[in-house]
Parts: structure tokens; C-alpha cells; sequence
């Protein structure tokens, strides 16, 4: 396993600057590192990060500073989006940083059926519009950028509490659903290490040690809050995917939160996290 206490890298720029941005600038700041955040509107940014207003679905009317490294956190732009976003993004930069780590999903497998937990060496199937514009950002980045490819589970954590308002709700759920997910702490770790790692694995699945079906997790959420657990849609096929995430292991070690029931028990049982300003 590679440390984590590498040094930041001199400056990194943030391309798109939402909640994971919110949480990796703050460790790349405190690790000595500039950061920049590329975004599409202007508003307050933390200490040690620097804005940069530009949209990428035109060319940049001005050349962006050189930069060390670079995480692309861009949402599905549309057919050709990611392309057409990350070729202006290419043409503005001076020159290739360093490290380019690209954020995509593991939506890219949503043609996968069930018959064996899916690791980093099986290429994808994606089967909707959505998965066909990842994967295509996924070979646009490495085409432009020599990427890495991380691939997040579903994305949980504070401020991320989707399963929990169903839960309250009492919304119908397919208990059958086959489910895989990530803290954003450790999704965070993830990206952080990546941008320091010497030799980083160049396709990376961010997701825990407990893939589960969907009745298990929003159960577990039922009793945790004291509730009725949601009530099972059972015209619904028992879909989705399980994605083994030895690799992520091996590389960032032990997760903070490696099992759904450590994750959703801290999250409803601790404080607010607090957003950097």
C-alpha cells in the first residue's frame, strides 16, 4: 500500500466543484498543495481555494494556468457532452498536468447480470444513454489526459441521505435489488491518494466490503431509526449489480466506514458535518 503522507501536489484544479470537491480541497490545501476550482458560477469558496468561472460546453476565451494534477467531478453532459467538455478543457490547459484522476461510476456495468462479483479487469456494458456518456468521458479522459478511472458505488454520507428520507417516507423499494456503495469519507481518502500515489492503478472501483440487497440496507436504516422498514415492490426484478472492491482495499488499506451498517449507524447517530466556507 502506498502512503498517504506523499506531499500534495503543487497545485491541483478542480473540475467541477461540488460536494467531493467541498471535501478533498481542504486536504489538498492542508497538505501544502494550491487548489483551484473550475465551475460554472461564481460564490464564496474556502480559504486556500481559488475560483475559476468558466463552461466547458464552449471554448475557454482565456488559457487556464499550468497545473500539477487535476480531478474531473463532471456530471452526464448529454450525448458527446464529456467529449466536446474535456477536448475545450485540454485546449485551454498549457499542458497535460501530471495527474489527471476522472470520476465516472459504476453505472458503466449496468449490463452486468449477477453471475460473479465485477472487478476492475471486465470492461463495461452500459445499456442506457447515461452509461454510454460515462463511459465515453472515461475514454476521453484517458485519450486527452492519460486518466485515471475511478468508479464510485452509490455515494452515501452526509448531506447524501437519499435512502434515509425513502426510509421515513415509507416509500416502496425493490428489496431485490443487488446494491453497492461508498462513503464519501472514503471516497474522498480515495481521490486524495490517487493524486499522490507514485504508480496509482489505472481503473479504480470505489466501493465498500458490503455489497447487499437493497431490503437489507433500508432495513437495517428502518430499525436503526426506529421506524416500520419501507414495504417491498414485488413486481420488480431482482436487478442491479455486486462489484468487489479488493482492489480499493489493497490500496487505501482499511475503510473508514466498510460496511453500509457503519455508515448509515454514524450518520444517524452523529452531528451535521459541517461544510467548509
Amino acid at each position: 500500500m502506498t502512503s498517504s503522507h506523499s506531499l500534495a501536489p503543487a497545485r491541483t484544479l478542480l473540475v467541477g466543484y461540488g460536494k467531493l470537491g467541498a471535501l478533498l480541497a481542504p486536504r489538498l490545501h492542508a497538505g501544502g498543495g494550491e487548489v483551484l476550482a473550475l465551475r460554472r458560477s461564481d460564490g464564496a469558496l474556502p480559504a486556500g481555494v481559488t475560483g475559476v468561472r468558466a463552461d466547458l460546453s464552449a471554448p475557454l476565451p482565456e488559457p487556464l494556468p499550468p497545473v500539477e494534477a487535476m480531478v474531473v467531478t463532471l456530471p452526464p453532459r448529454g450525448p458527446s457532452g464529456y467529449r466536446t467538455a474535456l477536448t475545450h478543457l485540454a485546449a485551454a490547459l498549457p499542458a497535460v498536468p501530471a495527474r489527471t484522476v476522472f470520476v465516472s461510476s459504476t453505472g458503466v456495468f449496468e449490463g452486468w447480470g449477477a453471475e460473479r462479483p465485477i472487478t476492475e479487469q471486465d470492461d463495461p456494458a452500459p445499456s442506457s444513454e447515461r452509461a454510454r456518456e460515462l463511459r465515453d468521458g472515461e475514454r476521453a479522459a484517458v485519450e486527452l489526459f492519460d486518466a485515471v478511472i475511478v468508479r464510485p458505488a452509490g455515494i452515501y454520507g452526509p448531506g447524501r441521505e437519499f435512502l434515509i428520507r425513502q426510509v421515513r417516507e415509507h416509500a416502496t423499494v425493490n428489496h431485490r435489488r443487488r446494491t453497492n456503495r461508498i462513503h464519501d469519507a472514503d471516497l474522498v481518502r480515495t481521490l486524495d491518494l490517487l493524486l499522490r500515489m507514485p504508480e496509482p492503478p489505472r481503473v479504480l472501483h470505489a466501493v465498500d466490503a458490503a455489497p447487499a440487497p437493497l431490503g437489507d440496507v433500508v432495513g437495517f436504516i428502518a430499525q436503526t431509526l426506529g421506524v416500520e422498514a419501507p414495504p417491498d415492490d414485488a413486481s420488480a426484478a431482482a436487478t442491479g449489480t455486486v462489484l468487489d472492491g479488493s482492489l480499493l482495499r489493497a490500496v487505501l488499506g482499511e475503510l473508514e466506514y466498510p460496511t453500509y451498517e457503519a455508515g448509515y449507524a454514524a450518520m444517524l447517530t452523529s452531528p451535521p458535518r459541517s461544510t467548509p466556507v
